[in-house]
């Protein structure tokens, strides 16, 4: 018997108020016994400082793993490898490692003149390193910019020969989705762990757009079901069943583990943990 196994993603609070905010989801969260929690890095390499300083924070006062992520958008490889070097400092040695999102406003990514010019060259780096454990996105239906999803699954492949040791994917919204991706990854001689990511729908229009952005598709079923939902006043209790049934189909698949993106707020996440079986006091158990 396996346990399932969980880990939760949060971002970066821009004021006092959102850090009380990060703290109370913290807080729910963490009786559920998460493997690790992560704090995101903002487009464009804008919360640099302050993901550095809620990592370092939640590492002191949560008792969790806490992974950061880093990005090299927007900076040197020096100033990059001396932000990576802050956390180890720190005594965090778990780094989700991403090229980035662009700014605000510019289309592309555009490297920094003296920086690293992909999230290959930033891995490998940081493997170079030797003080992290290195995981890195993967993207279920491709990368927004990837020519095919074959030459997105290569990409991947590259990253973990580089030495990352995990992979967290994009959001999704069917099972099927993600088993075919996983099958694709084991045929193109990925052998570590690839974790599904899980996004609670806390808000359906929200939700649309930022699939639309992240390459996401949305099925029609979905669609409908949240329109009849919205009329019905039962948006919460529809999230909960979706993403509980989500999770149940790849627990069902041999999936054991799953990296859900809180958004940071925990009272959706915590419901579908707790009808996946996990609580503070007992974890699901799978088959092995």
């Amino acid at each position: 018997m396996t346990p399932l196994e969980i880990s939760f993603e949060f971002f970066p609070p821009k004021n006092l108020e959102a850090s009380f905010r990060l703290w109370d989801t913290v807080q729910v969260l963490a009786p559920l016994e998460p493997r690790f929690i992560s704090v995101t890095y903002g487009a464009g390499g804008t919360t640099r400082d302050l993901t550095r300083d809620a990592v370092s924070a939640l590492h002191k006062s949560s008792g969790l793993r806490v992974a950061a992520h880093l990005t090299c958008v927007n900076s040197s490889r020096k100033e990059t490898l001396a932000v990576a070097q802050s956390f180890a400092a720190a005594g965090i040695s778990d780094i989700v490692a991403l090229r980035g999102d662009p700014p605000k406003g510019e289309g592309s990514f555009t490297p920094h003149p003296e920086g690293f010019q992909s999230s290959l060259e930033l891995i490998s780096a940081l493997a170079q390193s030797g003080d992290f454990t290195l995981r890195v996105a993967a993207y279920p239906e491709g990368h927004p910019e990837a020519e095919s999803t074959s030459t997105d699954i290569d990409f991947l492949k590259r990253k973990i020969d580089a030495g990352a040791s995990e992979a967290l994917t994009q959001f999704f919204f069917e099972a099927e989705t993600f088993l075919r991706f996983r099958d694709a990854c084991d045929k193109a001689g990925i052998k570590v762990p690839i974790t599904p990511g899980i996004l609670p729908i806390e808000n359906w229009q929200g939700t649309r757009r930022f699939a639309k952005a992240c390459n996401a598709k949305v099925p029609n079923w979905l669609t409908d079901a949240f329109s009849k939902a919205e009329r019905d006043d039962r948006e919460d209790l529809l999230a909960t069943a979706v993403c509980t049934e989500l999770c149940s189909q790849l627990i069902d698949e041999g999936v054991d583990a799953l990296h859900f993106y809180t958004l940071n707020r925990p009272d959706l996440t915590r419901d579908i943990c707790h009808a996946l079986g996990i609580t503070a006091a007992v974890k699901l158990e799978k088959i092995a």
